[in-house]
C-alpha cells in the first residue's frame, strides 16, 4: 500500500508541476491554471511562514510515505529530489531552487497575462 501511495503521490506531484508550468497554454485551462498558481503560492508563502519557505504539503506527505518505505536524507524539495534521480548525481539544491522559481514567475506571469492583460485588450 505504502507503495502504490509514493506511486500516486509521484504522480500528483509530476501532474501539478506540469499544470503549474503550461497550464496557462490551453484556454479552457487558463482559469484553472491561474488558480493553481494562487494555490501554489500561497503554499509556498503563506504556509511557508510556519513550515519553512517553499513548504508543499504534497512533499510533506510523500516524504512521510518515503520514510515509512526506509528512504533517508530526503531533500527539502521533490524537484531536487527528481533531479537527482535523473541525472544520477547529486543537483546543486541553489540551482534547482532557482529554476524552480524562475519557471514558477515566467509560467505565473503568463498566466497573469493571457487571463488578465490579453483577455483585457480583446474586449
Amino acid at each position: 500500500m505504502l507503495t502504490f501511495l509514493d506511486i500516486l503521490l509521484t504522480i500528483v506531484h509530476f501532474a501539478i508541476v506540469g499544470f503549474n508550468l503550461f497550464g496557462w497554454i490551453w484556454p479552457a485551462t487558463r482559469k484553472a491554471h491561474f488558480v493553481g498558481v494562487l494555490i501554489t503560492a500561497a503554499s509556498w508563502f503563506l504556509l511557508g511562514i510556519w513550515f519553512g519557505m517553499g513548504y508543499c504539503p504534497v512533499t510533506d506527505w510523500q516524504w512521510r510515505v518515503k520514510e515509512q518505505l526506509g528512504e533517508t536524507n530526503l531533500p527539502d524539495s521533490f524537484i531536487k529530489y527528481y533531479a537527482d534521480k535523473i541525472s544520477g548525481r547529486s543537483v546543486d539544491a541553489g540551482l534547482v531552487n532557482v529554476v524552480t522559481a524562475v519557471s514558477f514567475a515566467l509560467a505565473a506571469a503568463l498566466s497573469v497575462y493571457v487571463n488578465f492583460i490579453k483577455r483585457k485588450k480583446r474586449s
